[in-house]
């Protein structure tokens, strides 16, 4: 991928790759976890060569995103990962861009989306709505969803972090594995991703995030008001393109209306056949095709 830069964006220095035309229709591309930027080495160059301006930064924790801050708590929870992704928005100076991720980053895109839509043009979300309800975080699901949040859980005991710390490499190869059951990915696309969780916050920011999201850990107080107004799981108002993976080893697919209430603009939903969790590394076509529509329409 291009050569990266680096700004100052809130309470982070963001690390992010930049291509296409700079007076191009601007396009932000969010990883998920546990993956990075290279999600998006097949998407990036399709968007580019159609006039796209676009962005694609690793989120906190992630790759060479740093905090600017020791004192900064090291967060996880969604409005952490909006507020980040507003901060990058407003240092870029890009007052409107279509925003398109999966997994953290579907959901840092999705919270922009619903609480500042007059920032997005567009939204592409895969995993459809995917702002979380932690008020009902602890409602028990069928055991055939439940097992497979085996890692949250694992992450919400302190086995689980030791685990994580001692080997992430070992962890996130068996998610990858685990969340996209028919993508063959290489041992060189694993490790071109692999580097990234060496980010010395890695860590810490994951074991919050998945603890967060159940309630059982506090957030940083600065994200108190964002996470108010996502309590009330306020809708998304922007023209949207939702995907599910027909493979998704984290979630099962969801029927095209099942997230229609959290929709109060136009949106289409979609079930990609033969599709995991990483949607974009793995049918890079169909996701650039996405973006293109909501960034000709």
């Amino acid at each position: 991928m291009q050569t990266l830069k680096k700004i100052h964006a809130g309470v982070l220095e963001i690390a992010y790759v930049e291509s296409g035309p700079k007076d191009g229709a601007p396009v932000v591309l969010m990883h998920g976890f546990p993956y990075d930027i290279h999600a998006y080495a097949e998407v990036a160059p399709i968007l580019a060569a159609s006039g796209c301006r676009v962005i694609v930064p690793y989120l906190r924790g992630f790759g060479s995103t740093r905090f600017l801050s020791s004192e900064t708590p090291r967060s996880g929870e969604q409005a952490a990962l909006g507020a980040d992704l507003l901060a990058l928005l407003d240092a870029l100076a890009i007052p409107r861009a279509v925003l398109a991720g999966y997994d953290w980053g579907g959901r840092a895109a999705c919270v922009v989306a619903a609480l500042w839509p007059e920032r997005c043009s567009g939204l592409v979300s895969f995993n459809s709505y995917n702002i979380q309800n932690i008020a009902r975080a602890m409602l028990p699901d069928a055991p055939e969803s439940e097992h497979m949040l085996w890692y949250q859980y694992y992450f919400h005991s302190e086995r689980g972090r030791a685990g994580l710390e001692k080997d992430r490499r070992a962890v996130t190869r068996l998610l990858w594995k685990l969340w996209s059951p028919t993508w063959n990915f290489s041992n060189e696309t694993f490790e071109q991703s692999v580097a990234a969780f060496d980010n010395p916050d890695f860590v810490d920011v994951v074991i919050q995030s998945y603890r967060h999201r159940f309630a059982l850990a506090a957030g940083d107080p600065a994200y108190l008001d964002i996470e108010a107004r996502l309590a009330k799981q306020p809708p998304i108002s922007v023209p949207s393109i939702t995907f599910d993976g027909a493979d998704d080893g984290v979630r099962a697919p969801s029927q095209a209306g099942a997230a229609a209430q959290n929709f109060s603009g136009s949106r289409s939903h979609r079930v990609v056949p033969g599709v995991g969790h990483n949607m974009p590394q793995e049918v890079p076509e169909v996701f650039a095709a996405a973006v293109l529509e909501l960034v000709r329409a």
